[in-house]
């Protein structure tokens, strides 16, 4: 093995390890963008080693805003090219992918998120469903649940999972993989967003063919929110961009009622109690009927797909956190669009 530094453009030491011998085109290029957990990470790039596929066609490129990672600490033991650049804590998850992708040289791109464990069979089987029909551009792989997972984990995996081996409209970015062309066409991830960039994109890559969500393979996410304290934070997170998210691309039809159900929930929600203040409890009752209806009828749905795993009532206990979560993330998100 053979270890090098160097640098990229403007930016801190890449630091990296790639595999001596004869040269090898490089047909996919793992692009993980990282802050935080390293053990996580750790646990995704051990998922990728242990692929039954030629590793001497593929690399991994870490992307990462701790400075005290190290190539030997990830992957000690394994032959695999890989490289580690240092960004900005500025950097948004988006601008984190994007430098990966600059300095990838596969002519396929994987992003994974920095915990996930894939199925031995990813890289075959992706591969394979990718090339499988001409106008398919973007494949993701369905989540697993982890052994002994809570029934938080179990709605989230559900969710995911609601439409597989089917075209979808987006794909969360847990596990994409596209070629570098089609990556390239679709201009990357957006790097004004903070979050939903993965929604962002992959809409913008159904703009060039087919994203498709398979059942070939799969993948654990070894982050999963599993109490609803840490759900609740996160969803405020991911709800800061949802208005961002909507400039400049078509909104389609099956993305409305994540705008419209918070704001339905939020009016009525209020007008409850401003109702029992003017005299009218009997109007109120109506106004807090309208509060429960789209809870109701989600944790109905998501029941369904659930497939009875999971009692109804942790459903909608789930939904009755969820949506204060979202709306409460759009509002403060609001303030962002604003000063845009």
């Amino acid at each position: 093995m053979l270890n090098f530094t160097g640098s990229y453009t403007n930016e801190p030491t890449i630091i990296g390890r790639q595999v001596l011998g004869k040269t090898t085109i490089m047909i996919i290029s793992f692009i993980i963008p990282h802050k935080g957990r390293k053990e996580l990470l750790q646990a995704t790039i051990l998922s990728i080693a242990a692929q039954t596929y030629d590793l001497a066609q593929a690399e991994i490129i870490v992307v990462t805003q701790n400075k005290e990672l190290s190539v030997n600490e990830l992957l000690p033991d394994e032959d695999v090219k890989t490289s580690i650049v240092f960004r900005p804590e500025s950097d948004t998850i988006s601008a984190l992918r994007n430098r990966g992708a600059d300095i990838a040289t596969g002519t396929h791109l994987a992003f994974l998120d920095a915990d996930v464990k894939l199925s031995p069979n990813w890289i075959v089987d992706m591969l394979s469903e990718l090339s499988l029909i001409d106008d398919r551009v973007l494949v993701s792989a369905v989540q697993r649940c982890s052994e002994s997972a809570p029934p938080l984990e179990k709605i989230r995996t559900a969710l995911s999972n609601a439409s597989t081996d089917s075209n979808v409209d987006f794909l969360p970015g847990r596990n994409l993989l596209l070629t570098k062309e089609t990556y390239s066409r679709a201009g990357g991830f957006p790097e004004h967003l903070v979050t939903c960039e993965d929604y962002y994109f992959t809409n913008k890559v159904h703009n060039i063919g087919h994203l498709y969500y398979s059942s070939k393979a799969d993948y654990v996410h070894l982050g999963e929110d599993k109490k609803y304290k840490e759900m609740f934070d996160k969803e405020i997170w991911r709800g800061q961009s949802n208005l961002q998210s909507i400039k400049g691309r078509p909104i389609p039809l099956s993305e409305y009622p994540s705008f419209i159900v918070p704001i339905w929930i939020l009016f009525f929600f209020i007008a409850t109690p401003l109702l029992i203040l003017a005299g009218e409890p009997e109007i109120s009752f109506i106004a807090f009927s309208l509060v429960c209806l789209p809870i109701a009828l989600y944790s109905i749905r998501l029941y369904k797909v659930a497939g009875g795993t999971v009692r109804f009532y942790k459903i909608v206990q789930f939904y009755f956190a969820y949506f204060p979560a979202r709306i409460l993330g759009t509002f403060l998100g609001l303030f962002k669009v604003i000063n845009i």
